[in-house]
């Protein structure tokens, strides 16, 4: 699907074509009139014109497929996001139709199947792991706060690092942000068991909150801990909160606003507690975005990369694997398209945004750990051709083919 959706040149084509359905159409016609179906319909859904995109949705509807190539089951998952937003025209139709009570994924399979499919996980955890063991060599007391990740393997490969140390391994304290009590608790024992292993002491401060009602008091910072914070794929649902307090400045309700945590309030909580380093991990996309239209091309040039690497995955995942992962996918499109104001909170924006928001909250970029041995060729070679990292204004990004898709840099104060 990547030679379908090359940057404004097939979008450019599908714009401009014409041409009717038919049942003989090979993939790659198929491919671009789905493209040019989706952008039609999109531009009649932002402009409120529910028939003609109606129209579109049907024809979509006879050439996509959750089961068919790369590029049909994309374009279901938007159409399936276009379609929620028309209903939501009608709020008694959509409110029974329940499209707001899907039932949950289970996030720690959809987390698991990402990480054996994709090398992303691991080339992340293999830089926070090197850049921390680097940055506390001579620490005694190191407390490391993950704002929501809770992934295990970086956990657990960091305990084994530290063993090595040459003054031995520190005493390490973790805190973990997760409203899942069940995943804190198994996250724990895991953890309290390996460290009592390798003979690290230890101490596991599970927090089941979001990470908008996190305070420091939780976070029970001490003295003569050297701290550092880590987000994967987790700060960029705060900057739905700076909607809020401009839709509160707006109305002067501003003082009426509790704990309401935007995206600058909550860097200055983080700044406040001097740390020692925070970690970074985002999606390299620009989806928050207030036209609807731009975020859809948006999200169909990155959303495309990842369902074409899926495919590339095919052979580790059984057929019941793969929905599970592009169902969680599928629920990030469906935010994207299918909301708006406080509703979408998959608000992806590029490293370049957050070098510039980071910087003016008082953060300065830290060099990562970072040089093509032969542990970081291991990690991306072993899931096939396709992947590359690139270096870009002292962050790291992992690309598909040629298109960027997570960024992890490293900031302190």
């Amino acid at each position: 699907m990547s030679s379908l959706l090359k940057p404004d040149i097939t979008l450019s084509l599908a714009l401009s074509s014409s041409s009717p359905i038919h049942e003989t159409l090979n993939a790659e016609k198929r491919g671009i009139r789905l493209i040019q179906l989706l952008l039609k319909c999109s531009n009649h859904a932002s402009s409120g014109n529910l028939h003609r995109a109606n129209a579109c949705l049907w024809e979509i509807s006879e050439l996509s497929s959750v089961s068919g190539d790369s590029i049909q089951r994309l374009a279901a998952r938007f159409a399936s996001g276009l379609a929620i937003r028309l209903v939501k025209h009608w709020p008694g139709l959509y409110k029974a139709l329940n499209h707001d009570q899907k039932p949950k994924i289970n996030l720690e399979q959809a987390n698991a199947l990402f990480a054996r499919a994709f090398p992303y996980f691991g080339f992340v955890n293999i830089v926070i792991v090197r850049t921390l063991v680097q940055a506390m060599t001579n620490e005694n007391i190191i407390h490391i706060v993950d704002l929501g990740s809770t992934d295990p393997k970086l956990w657990v490969a960091l305990l084994h690092s530290l063993v090595h140390l040459p003054n031995g391994p520190p005493h390490l304290k973790i805190t973990c942000l997760n409203r899942d009590k069940a995943i804190l608790e198994k996250l724990g024992q895991r953890l309290v068991k390996e460290a009592a292993m390798l003979d690290i002491p230890f101490q596991f401060n599970p927090l089941s909150v979001s990470l908008r009602d996190v305070t420091i008091d939780m976070i029970k910072v001490r003295s003569g801990e050297a701290l550092a914070f880590i987000s994967i794929l987790n700060l960029h649902i705060l900057l739905t909160e700076d909607d809020r307090v401009d839709a509160h400045f707006g109305g002067n309700k501003f003082n009426k606003i509790k704990n309401c945590k935007s995206m600058s309030n909550f860097l200055t909580m983080i700044l406040s507690t001097s740390p020692k380093l925070l970690f970074l991990v985002e999606q390299e996309a620009n989806n928050n975005l207030n036209r609807l239209v731009d975020r859809f091309v948006e999200g169909l040039h990155y959303y495309s990369a990842i369902f074409d690497s899926i495919d590339s995955a095919l052979g580790n995942l059984s057929n019941e694997e793969r929905l599970v992962l592009e169902e969680m996918f599928g629920r990030e499109i469906e935010n994207i398209v299918a909301c708006e104001g406080l509703e979408r909170c998959e608000r992806h924006e590029r490293y370049g945004k957050w070098m510039v928001r980071l910087t003016r909250g008082g953060f300065k970029p830290v060099r990562l750990w970072y040089n093509f041995d032969e542990e970081a060729k291991q990690i991306i070679n072993s899931f096939g051709k396709g992947y590359k990292i690139i270096s870009e204004k002292s962050s790291l990004m992992i690309c598909w083919q040629d298109r960027p898709l997570y960024a992890v840099s490293a900031w302190t104060c």
